[in-house]
């Protein structure tokens, strides 16, 4: 059975990862990184964003970054 990106995205997340839009690119081809999320929190997992400044070279851009919150791990 293939593995689909939402499968890919939450074992990447569950081994304590986070996760950008351009990291999910580069790492399993996800153009939409915040649907695969949308997707993944319907499931039923517990996912957090949170706004992050990167520095580009043109400035400072925001970016959401996303993880998954563990058991046992506040």
């Amino acid at each position: 059975m293939r593995e689909t990106q939402n499968s890919k995205i939450l074992t990447y997340l569950a081994e304590g990862n986070t996760i950008t839009p351009l990291k999910a690119l580069k790492l399993f081809g996800c153009m939409r990184l915040g649907a695969r999320i949308w997707d993944l929190k319907k499931m039923g997992n517990k996912i957090y964003g949170r706004t992050v400044a990167v520095k580009t070279r043109n400035g400072i851009a925001h970016i959401k970054e996303y993880g998954l919150y563990l058991k046992g791990v506040k």
